[in-house]
């Protein structure tokens, strides 16, 4: 399964919506009061930042110790960073929330200084004031120590192409991807088995500990979802207002999620296709949907061929592209870059998107985590049988990247699983939300979550293409999610979906001519495929 991540590159456009419908639900108190912090808490300190302006000057950071392995609390020490942009109304106070980009293997640390600018950019400033914005980098991420890195150079180009050609292009693949695992087991193979979600829910506890308080407020984009689902049902009476954007489906937890996304990509990308042929005249890729997918697949195996730019081969072109499957946001400018290079011979716009020298760390704690939560098959010769059968159905663009991505776990030294088995009915009511058109967790994901937890509601974004997509300027999505936020109200429960919201046209489908451009609300391009 590719990382799953809240990727920012849509319009926060303020366009009209309609009022919300709620009814009351639990957790409707105005204000909460802290309690003592517990022993062996947060010393809390200045933030590292990038110069005058970087919002996390008004944010403060530490780092809390956790038990490596739980089952020996007294045993070895991992340091979790942590980072807290207080609330300014007091009076008012709503508690902590923490947040969870996704991944696994997103950093967070940043995102509480972060978030709050997003709700005051689209007018929700004074619900935000009633929070302390928690950001953390989960164990192995980021700044938390020890940060896993196994290759910092696994995934930069050129690579062969993801499409085996032929057993040596397999055994190419096989041989990098064994050696990845060999390369981590090496380095973090005392770390890799205490990598499981459950381990990262006890770690948020232990925040939810050491900042005082009782119960914690949590909003959770993407894989963010699953690791929010496995707190709330570790400890249900510890959680008091959730928000789960971009839902994982537990059904496919991890092996056969790959496959969905692979088939959820397939249409996104030609949904791209055809919103690229409605624009010829400007991008001059071809007048339909089929006549822009050939387009791209010419310039595809040039690309195998002859590096766009020397540094941009298949495998990297279908890296760079991928993201217009996550979010409509880069609907214009990868159409464009793609058209400069196609009628120009002008690569500036490609190599721009082009994720190079990053290192790996993103990546190392995605296996990390995947490997250890759950079963996956050891045998090749069923990847193989999987995705051919795949490919051959017509799931072309990310079934063989899809597959390389996850190759590691193959030889993983974690035998993982059992997956943790989730749902509760003890949870609070909150609110889960869902865009049908999701590529990352396709919408199946939002209505097993639902399932999971009766006391949810299910808001559906219909029509909606982009990957986590609340906070993003769909005024109908957003206002639910504030309200809540700011009363404990949601939608009033109702069969299947309780709520329903359209997405928005001017975000859904961008028009070129009256945007030269979208630019995000959202702080930064925490993005994850392009690969890290």
């Amino acid at each position: 399964m590719k990382r799953l991540v809240l990727i920012t590159a849509a319009a926060a456009l303020g366009v009209g919506g309609t009022a919300v419908a709620v009814s009351a639900g639990v957790g409707t108190e105005t204000s909460v009061q802290p309690v003592a912090a517990a022993t062996g808490g947060i010393t809390w300190g200045k933030c590292k930042v990038t110069g005058p302006n970087d919002p996390m000057n008004k944010a403060e950071c530490g780092n809390l110790q956790v038990p490596l392995d739980y089952s020996k609390p007294k045993g070895k020490k991992i340091a979790i960073a942590v980072s807290r942009f207080k609330a300014t109304d007091r009076k008012n106070y709503q508690g902590a929330l923490l947040i969870n980009p996704g991944g696994p293997g997103g950093q967070g640390l940043r995102y509480s200084a972060a978030m709050p600018r997003w709700f005051e950019s689209l007018g929700y400033g004074k619900v935000a004031a009633k929070y302390d914005f928690i950001g953390f980098d989960p164990r192995g991420v980021g700044s938390s120590q020890p940060a896993v890195s196994c290759d910092p150079k696994y995934s930069d180009p050129i690579r062969r192409p993801y499409v085996p050609k032929s057993a040596k292009d397999e055994k190419w693949w096989l041989a990098k991807s064994k050696k990845y695992a060999q390369d981590c087991t090496k380095k973090f193979g005392w770390l890799l088995p205490h990598l499981r979600t459950t381990d990262v829910a006890k770690d948020m506890d232990g925040i939810r500990r050491a900042l005082g308080q009782k119960q914690i407020n949590y909003y959770g984009f993407s894989y963010g979802t699953y690791l929010g689902a496995t707190y709330a049902t570790m400890f249900p009476k510890n959680v008091r207002r959730l928000v789960f954007d971009g839902n994982v489906n537990s059904k496919t937890v991890w092996y056969d999620s790959q496959l969905e996304q692979d088939k959820a990509f397939e249409r996104n990308i030609k949904l791209w296709f055809g919103w690229i042929a409605k624009y010829d005249s400007l991008y001059k890729l071809g007048k339909t949907a089929k006549a822009v997918e050939a387009n791209y697949y010419k310039i595809h195996a040039a690309a195998a061929k002859s590096p766009i730019g020397g540094k941009i081969g298949s495998a990297e072109l279908d890296d760079i592209v991928l993201s217009a499957g996550y979010n409509t946001g880069y609907y214009i400018p990868f159409a464009q870059a793609l058209s400069d290079w196609a009628t120009k011979k002008d690569p500036k716009g490609l190599l721009e998107n082009l994720s190079e020298g990053g290192g790996d760390n993103g990546f190392a704690v995605y296996n990390g985590v995947q490997g250890a939560d759950a079963k996956w098959p050891r045998d090749w010769n069923k990847w193989r049988k999987d995705a051919a059968k795949l490919y051959k159905q017509g799931y072309r663009f990310n079934t063989w990247s899809n597959v390389w991505y996850n190759a590691p776990v193959l030889y993983w030294p974690v035998k993982g699983g059992p997956a943790y088995k989730l749902g509760s009915k003890k949870t609070p009511n909150f609110l889960v939300v869902q865009s049908t058109l999701d590529g990352a967790t396709p919408v199946a994901g939002g209505y097993q979550m639902h399932k999971l937890f009766p006391s949810s509601r299910l808001v559906l974004e219909e029509g909606g293409k982009t990957h986590s997509n609340t906070l993003n300027g769909n005024k109908c999505l957003d206002d639910k999610v504030a309200t809540y936020l700011d009363t404990g109200a949601l939608p009033a429960s109702r069969p299947g979906a309780d709520a329903k919201c359209d997405a928005l046209p001017a975000l859904n489908d961008p028009d070129p001519n009256q945007q030269a451009r979208i630019a995000s609300t959202r702080a930064g391009k925490d993005i994850q495929v392009g690969r890290p």
